[in-house]
């Protein structure tokens, strides 16, 4: 498996595979690889010649220092997992942090219609200018032809979308089904930092997702917003951060359903210091 760590090497491969008019698919990752994120590589892999895996962890997205640190880096076990896929169709890009920034660590600004001020926008201060800044530096270096990105985070994926429209780069960007333990828990980096306490609780989060998605039917957004916070009330080990019902294609939170609308039910919930988030297709 080709593992590269400077983006001016990298970039001279991909433009002598672009050369030869083969397909390059990308799946960003900052590591710590799991089943969901290989279910990605998959896909890009039936659509492309090759698809080039980025592990890196970006510490412009992140506005607690504290979770950047702890953040899990398994790069030699990343590498392993790709290889059970295929060892010749997988290219890894594992650049530091001097590579994507040389030494100006720092986010450009983006605006992206109101969809970065929503939900995760409104709790970490920053977040999605630091997301938009490594996606197209990423998008620059490699030149991908599709981009794969799971829809757990469903905001982030949106923000991807109005990124290539606003800048006109040329890469179809995919949304893929999110990935869930048998117990119906998201797929997450984060997951292996959970206690085993906090692990068995855990699930009650998509189980919650899915009792809204039933009540939603016949309740109004208020009342079932209402109903989660009362649920998470009687959990000692998961605490609330948010939850939002909210317009799919604004992220705005619904005041009155239309049948003319799709919604999305959105949660963010901490077990000790560890932020796990989910959503749930609600129509």
């Amino acid at each position: 498996m080709k593992i590269f760590h400077n983006k001016s090497e990298l970039s001279y491969l991909t433009d002598k595979l672009k050369s030869k008019d083969s397909r390059i698919g990308f799946v960003p990752t900052m590591g710590a690889l799991h089943k969901g994120h290989l279910s990605l590589v998959e896909i890009g892999l039936r659509e492309n010649n090759v698809v080039v895996v980025s592990i890196f962890v970006n510490p412009t997205q992140f506005d607690n220092k504290e979770d950047l640190k702890k953040y899990p880096r398994t790069l030699e076990a990343d590498v392993a997992l790709l290889e059970t896929i295929s060892a010749d169709k997988i290219i890894v890009y594992a650049p530091s942090v001097e590579d994507i920034y040389g030494d100006n660590v720092q986010s450009q600004s983006f605006k992206f219609d109101g969809l970065e001020r929503e939900m995760e926008g409104a709790f970490r201060e920053g977040h999605f200018d630091g997301v938009g800044t490594i996606v197209k530096r990423l998008f620059e270096i490699i030149k991908p032809d599709s981009a794969y990105f799971g829809k757990k985070d469903f905001q982030q994926l949106q923000i991807i979308k109005k990124l290539v429209a606003l800048y006109r780069i040329p890469v179809e960007v995919i949304g893929c089904s999110i990935y869930r333990e048998d117990d119906g828990l998201a797929m997450s980096s984060r997951n292996a930092r959970l206690t085993e306490k906090q692990r068995e609780v855990a699930p009650f989060i998509y189980k919650t997702l899915k009792s809204a998605k039933t009540k939603f039917g016949t309740k109004s957004a208020k009342k079932v917003t209402e109903w989660v916070e009362e649920q998470f009330s009687k959990q000692p080990l998961l605490e609330l951060e948010y939850f939002s019902i909210a317009d799919t294609k604004t992220l705005k939170p619904v005041k009155r359903k239309s049948t003319k609308k799709t919604y999305r039910a959105f949660i963010a919930v901490y077990a000790g210091d560890i932020r796990l988030i989910d959503n749930i297709a609600l129509n």
